[in-house]
C-alpha cells in the first residue's frame, strides 16, 4: 500500500473508532407522569481512591450504558495509590467535568467517608469541597459534609467485611440520622442485596438507593452481551438536572434496579409497573378472555398468581419477557363472566420479603 492510500485508511479508521467507542445503550424504562426516570451511579471510583481505571474511563461507561448520572466517590481515608496519583481529594471530579458535559452526562461531585463500624462507610454527594472531610473524628467529617448542604447516604449496610453475622442499625446512626447527617441507604450495591436496608429506608423515610460501587472496568463486573447490566439508581426526577436529581432524592422519589429486581416504595412502584406494560382485551367470549399484555421496557416482569377468585383459571407463574407482547387466557368457569386477576410482581421488592400486589379486573 502507498503512502496516500496508507494515511487515507488510517484517517478513517481514526474517525470512526471514536464513534464506536461512543455507541449509547439506551435503558429502556417508563418515565412517571410528571417525572422522567433518570438512571444514576452514584458510587463509583478510580486510581484517585482504590479504583482500577483513570477517571474518564468512567464517564466513558457511563455513556455507553445508558446512564444519566454519575458521581466519583473516591474514598477520603483509603488512597493506595497515593504514592503515584498525588492530588488533593477534588481532582478526580476536576479531570472529567468537561468530558461529562461534552458527552451530557451530570456529574455529582462526591467522596466516600470511610470508616470502621459504626458507622461504616457513608457517601457524601452534592459536594462544593471534599477536602474539608478529610478529619480526625468521623464527626467532624459528617459535620463538613452537612455544612455544605451535602446529600449523605450509608453504604453497603450489611457488607460482610463491616458486619459480618447479622446487618445492624447501631446507635451511632441513629445518632447521624437525628442530626440530618443520614438521607438515604443503598439497599444493593455491586452484587450484593441487603433486605433490611429496604424496610429502614421506609420507615425513616430514607432515599432508597443501589449503586455498583465499581472499582475495575465495568465490562469485568458485568457480561453485557448477556443483557447483564450495572447495579444502579433509577431517581423519578422533575427534570434532567443535577438540581431535578437533588430535589428527588430529597423526596424519597428513587428506587434500586439490581439484577433482575426493582426496588422501592409501592406508591412510586405501583405506577411505574403500569408504565411497564400495554394491556389490551383482544377476545371475549362465554368461556373467557384473552389479554394481550405487552412488556414495553427492559426488565423482565415475574408474575405470581395470588389469592383469587378459583372460578377464574390462570396462570400460576408468568414471566413477561422485555419487549415482547404475551397473550394471556383468562377461563371462567362456574358461569362466572369477569372478576378480578390477582397476582404479585415477584421482583418488585416493596419491604423485606414482600413483592408488590397487583389486580387487572376483568
Amino acid at each position: 500500500m502507498d503512502l496516500k492510500k496508507y494515511l487515507g485508511v488510517a484517517l478513517l479508521l481514526g474517525g470512526l473508532l471514536p464513534l464506536q467507542a461512543q455507541h449509547r445503550n439506551e435503558i429502556k424504562v417508563p418515565d412517571l407522569d410528571g417525572y422522567v426516570t433518570l438512571k444514576c451511579d452514584l458510587h463509583t471510583h478510580t486510581v484517585f481512591s482504590d479504583g482500577l481505571v483513570w477517571p474518564t474511563v468512567r464517564i466513558d461507561e457511563a455513556y455507553r450504558e445508558g446512564l444519566d448520572a454519575i458521581s466519583l466517590t473516591e474514598h477520603i481515608e483509603y488512597r493506595p495509590h497515593k504514592k503515584d496519583i498525588v492530588a488533593d481529594h477534588n481532582r478526580s471530579h476536576e479531570i472529567v467535568e468537561k468530558q461529562a458535559k461534552n458527552l451530557d452526562i451530570i456529574l455529582i461531585k462526591g467522596s466516600e467517608i470511610t470508616r470502621p463500624m459504626a458507622p461504616g462507610h457513608f457517601n457524601a454527594i452534592f459536594l462544593q469541597d471534599s477536602n474539608p472531610l478529610d478529619t480526625e473524628k468521623y464527626q467532624d467529617a459528617f459535620e463538613a459534609a452537612k455544612k455544605q448542604n451535602a446529600f449523605i447516604f450509608w453504604n453497603h449496610p450489611g457488607w460482610d467485611a463491616q458486619q459480618p453475622d447479622t446487618t445492624l442499625w447501631w446507635p451511632e446512626h441513629t445518632e447521624l440520622y437525628n442530626k440530618g447527617c443520614m438521607n438515604g441507604i443503598e439497599v444493593a450495591n455491586g452484587g450484593s442485596y441487603f433486605p433490611e436496608a429496604v424496610d429502614w429506608a421506609i420507615e425513616k423515610n430514607l432515599a432508597i438507593l443501589g449503586t455498583s460501587d465499581i472499582h475495575q472496568p465495568t465490562t469485568v463486573s458485568y457480561d453485557f452481551a448477556k443483557g447483564e447490566h450495572r447495579t444502579m439508581s433509577f431517581v423519578f426526577a422533575k427534570e434532567r438536572t443535577a438540581e431535578g436529581i437533588r430535589e428527588a432524592l430529597d423526596n424519597g422519589r428513587t428506587a434500586a434496579w439490581y439484577k433482575d429486581k426493582v426496588i422501592g416504595k409501592e406508591e412510586l412502584l405501583r405506577p411505574f409497573f403500569e408504565k411497564c406494560i400495554e394491556v389490551k382485551e383482544v377476545k371475549r367470549d362465554d368461556t373467557g378472555v384473552t389479554l394481550s399484555i405487552t412488556n414495553v421496557t427492559d426488565l423482565p416482569l415475574s408474575l405470581t398468581k395470588t389469592a383469587h377468585d378459583t372460578s377464574l383459571v390462570y396462570f400460576r407463574h408468568y414471566t413477561l419477557r422485555p419487549h415482547t407482547r404475551h397473550n394471556i387466557r383468562i377461563k371462567f368457569t362456574n358461569g362466572i363472566k369477569g372478576g378480578d386477576m390477582n397476582f404479585r410482581v415477584d421482583n418488585f421488592i416493596v419491604r423485606t420479603g414482600k413483592s408488590m400486589d397487583y389486580t387487572i379486573k376483568l
